[in-house]
C-alpha cells in the first residue's frame, strides 16, 4: 500500500531546467570559462559539491572554495527565477490529494537548503510536506540512495510502500538503489531517453498521474 511519496525538486516541483543553464552561463561567464550542454546535462541530478568538482577547473576551486562556488550560482539561479516561478502541471492538485489519503509526502533534492526553501516558499508548497531532505544535509547526493533513505525515515514509511518522483537519471538511480519505485517527468530529458533508465513510469507531468495509478504501480 502506498503510504509516501518522495519528490525531488528541480525537474519536478518545478521545470526549471532553462533557468539553471541561464544560470550556469552568467556564472561561468564570470570565471571566463564555457561549457556545452552536453557537458551540462552529465551532471544535472548531483549535488552541488559534485557538479562544482566536474566543471570548474581544480585552481578555481582552490582559490574560492567548492561551496562558495555553489552557493554563488544557486544564487544566480533563485535571481534569475524569482520573477517566473511555478509548480508543474497538476501538482497542487495531487499533493492536496495526499493530504486527503492520508499518504505522507517529502522532498528529497540533491540541491542546497537554500534552493529547497526558495522553492517550496515561492510556490506555496511547504504546507503539503511533512518533511525536505536537501543535498548539503547528507553526507552522499544522488545517484547514492541516503537522501531517500533519509526522507522516508523522516516520515515514518518503509521504502517499499514509498514512490519516487524524478526527472534525471542520478536520482532515478537513488531511488532505485534505495528500493522504490521512481515516475520519472520528461521535463530535464526526453521520454525516449528515460525509457533507457530504470524507471518504472514516465509521464510529462502530473496531470498525467493520480494517487491510484501510484499505488497500483507497488503492486505491480
Amino acid at each position: 500500500m502506498l503510504k509516501g511519496l518522495l519528490f525531488d525538486m528541480d525537474g519536478v516541483l518545478v521545470d526549471n531546467l532553462e533557468i539553471h543553464k541561464q544560470a550556469f552561463g552568467i556564472f561561468f561567464e564570470r570565471y571566463g570559462l564555457h561549457k556545452s550542454a552536453e557537458e551540462l546535462s552529465r551532471v544535472f541530478g548531483m549535488g552541488n559539491d559534485d557538479i562544482m568538482r566536474a566543471v570548474m577547473p581544480h585552481d578555481i576551486i582552490e582559490s574560492v572554495g567548492l561551496r562558495e562556488l555553489g552557493y554563488e550560482k544557486e544564487a544566480i539561479y533563485r535571481e534569475l527565477y524569482a520573477p517566473k516561478i511555478h509548480p508543474v502541471a497538476g501538482l497542487t492538485d495531487l499533493l492536496a490529494a495526499c493530504g486527503t489519503a492520508g499518504v505522507k509526502c517529502a522532498v528529497g533534492s540533491s540541491g542546497c537548503t537554500d534552493n529547497v526553501n526558495f522553492v517550496l516558499d515561492s510556490c506555496n508548497l511547504r504546507r503539503y510536506f511533512s518533511a525536505t531532505v536537501a543535498g548539503d544535509k547528507v553526507s552522499k547526493c544522488k545517484p547514492d540512495p541516503e537522501i531517500y533513505l533519509t526522507a522516508a525515515a523522516a516520515i515514518g514509511v518503509d521504502p517499499s510502500q514509498c514512490v519516487v518522483f524524478e526527472d534525471a537519471e542520478a536520482g532515478i538511480e537513488a531511488g532505485k538503489r534505495a528500493g522504490m519505485k521512481v515516475i520519472a517527468l520528461s521535463t530535464t530529458f526526453t521520454a525516449d531517453f528515460l525509457a533507457a533508465t530504470q524507471a518504472d513510469m514516465i509521464i510529462a507531468d502530473f496531470t498525467q498521474i493520480d494517487i491510484e495509478r501510484i499505488d497500483a504501480l507497488l503492486t505491480e
